[in-house]
């Protein structure tokens, strides 16, 4: 099942997602329609199945309040949760959206909605901004040497992802915000 938004939202009032989580949420789906609406302009080739993208999108951090259960790590929790909703299109997209996922051969990205999840949620904290400038507010947090380590090997792969994309789509990644914003007055 592919939840609509109203499903979404009351998924996000069930599981107490927090405000600040909402909106980064509807700013990754606005930014990972926007990339969809893109691609599909550019050929014929490029099918995105634009309701799952969004409900990914709009679900991929309903985890944030909901406890783990043992071994669980952001995103098995809302894979857990996604799969059991009879959900399992939606989870397995969102499975897909962590940033070690790129260098993961197992979960990385691959399907047009994945990617477009996966890059969409590195171009947003609580603003719509550029993977350069995610990366940088990361490098900005001294993480432990380990996790600086998995930060820095996604990196090249992330902006590689980025350029996949954007070379396609022929926009420049700092130009996304504004856009999104002029589609939303349209």
């Amino acid at each position: 099942m592919i939840p609509t938004e109203d499903q979404v939202k009351a998924l996000w009032d069930k599981y107490h997602l927090p405000q600040i989580k909402r909106l980064h949420a509807s700013l990754v789906a606005r930014v990972a329609i926007f990339l969809a609406t893109k691609l599909q302009e550019a050929g014929s080739e490029y099918h995105i199945n634009e309701p799952l993208l969004r409900a990914a999108a709009l679900l991929h951090d309903i985890d944030k309040s909901i406890p783990p259960l043992g071994g669980e790590k952001h995103p098995d929790t809302a894979v857990r949760v996604l799969m059991e909703g009879k959900m399992d299109e939606v989870a397995t997209v969102v499975k897909t959206h962590p940033l070690h996922a790129i260098v993961d051969e197992a979960i990385a990205p691959k399907s047009w909605e994945e990617k477009l999840l996966y890059l969409a949620d590195k171009m947003v904290k609580y603003e719509i901004i550029t993977v350069d400038k995610r990366f940088a507010l990361w490098n900005d947090e001294h993480l432990p040497k380990e996790a600086q380590a998995v930060l820095d090997a996604c990196y090249p792969r992330v902006k590689a992802l980025e350029k996949e994309i954007f070379d396609i789509i022929h926009v420049a990644p700092e130009e996304v915000g504004k856009m999104v914003e002029m589609t939303k007055l349209a």
